[in-house]
């Protein structure tokens, strides 16, 4: 291996690492800041300027503040089950591209960790992982109600991560590939979200079940299970376990501007003509930061917005609506790419048409059988 190549990847892998942790600290703030905003309140404004020392008072607090571990648990996993759950969070991320390859000081830098030809199995893969430090948290911590959330977690993830992958395939097909930089390439004329309004709403949905936060925050709910899998953690411990959830948000929203909100171009309409070439390359980092910035305030905007689902509505909305919606939004899209590829061109524009009758057709069905059940309780 060439000895520079591998301090470039170290170097690039430090770096990103920081860029995540200061991340995931200021995203408290940020998610604090706009709830409160949401909510008529003030929010934190006292830690330095507007609040944006806070994040540096908490942490100083969680360092100093005591760490118990049950006398009861499995000290081993106990410990272990945070930093198996920071982990995967943090190398998910490693085969995004966050910008074009750009000339600096003479030297070519990719603005990438990895190029994998199978980059989105890559993501895949390691988003599997990261249910195992939750469950292990809960199972280590010989605490029924902690037990309770790892169980809810592992179902949880079963039931969406189909759906997850199947929103994968859309892209897939679309794209032709599963590199991310061609990925990004494919977006050039129009982004997928365009294309699949329905996968990429699936994908929204599925993430959110995936990270665990509301409405689908059943595996941490408080009203039944004190605080979940966190239950017995405190101090740094505690910190670690939100420090995987914060950062895992800032990854599934780069990966969602990635594949489906054209990840670091600049935006077609910003261009002049759908065809162009991107007119300011170098401010591809910006374009993705923004993109995460406003998906993210998605997120919060839906926390603030929505009730926690019952947990049986919770497992039937995955298994009964989302993965079906996701088999036919698949048959969808490689139906229209083959009419495209062997009629006319125009066919395309069929699957974000048909994508949307079908979801239609399924949130009235779905908005039918609730009134159903309601009038039969009555």
């Amino acid at each position: 291996m060439n000895p520079g190549l591998l301090v470039e990847w170290l170097i690039k892998g430090f770096v990103l690492t920081m860029v995540l942790l200061g991340g995931f600290a200021y995203l408290t703030l940020y998610e604090r800041r706009a709830l409160a905003f949401m909510q008529s309140r003030i929010g934190p404004n006292r830690a330095g300027p507007q609040g944006i020392l806070q994040p540096i008072a908490d942490a100083i607090k969680l360092i100093f503040k005591e760490e118990l571990i049950p006398a009861q648990a499995d000290k081993l996993l106990f410990i272990l089950a945070p930093v198996l759950t920071v982990v995967p969070a943090v190398v998910i991320t490693a085969t995004l591209p966050w910008g074009p390859s750009l000339p600096l000081f003479g030297y070519h830098l990719n603005l990438y960790i990895a190029d994998v030809n199978v980059g989105v199995l890559y993501i895949m893969s390691v988003a599997s992982i990261a249910v195992y430090g939750i469950v292990l948290a809960g199972w280590s911590s010989n605490n029924k109600y902690a037990m309770m959330g790892g169980i809810r977690s592992s179902a949880q993830m079963i039931s969406y991560e189909i759906a997850l992958g199947l929103s994968f395939v859309s892209v897939i097909l679309l794209a032709g590939t599963m590199r991310m930089l061609d990925i990004v390439a494919a977006q050039r004329g129009m982004w997928f979200v365009v294309l699949q309004p329905v996968g990429t709403a699936i994908f929204l949905i599925a993430t959110l079940a995936e990270v665990n936060r509301a409405p689908f925050d059943m595996p941490e709910a408080e009203q039944e299970l004190t605080a979940g899998y966190h239950t017995e953690y405190s101090g740094m411990k505690f910190a670690l376990m939100f420090m995987a959830e914060y950062t895992k948000m800032i990854a599934i929203c780069a990966i969602a501007a990635t594949v489906f909100f054209g990840g670091f171009r600049e935006p077609w309409f910003l261009s002049g003509t759908i065809f162009s070439v991107d007119r300011t390359p170098w401010l591809g980092p910006a374009y993705i930061f923004l993109k995460v910035f406003i998906l993210l305030f998605g997120m919060i905007w839906v926390r603030a917005t929505f009730p926690r689902i019952r947990y049986d509505r919770l497992m039937a909305f995955g298994w009964k609506v989302l993965l079906p919606l996701s088999l036919a939004v698949v048959f969808i899209t490689a139906l229209g790419i083959l009419l495209a590829q062997q009629v006319n061109p125009l066919w395309i524009w069929m699957v974000p048409v048909a994508s949307l009758l079908v979801a239609g057709f399924a949130v009235a069905g779905i908005d039918r059988m609730l009134r159903r059940k309601d009038n039969a309780r009555r």
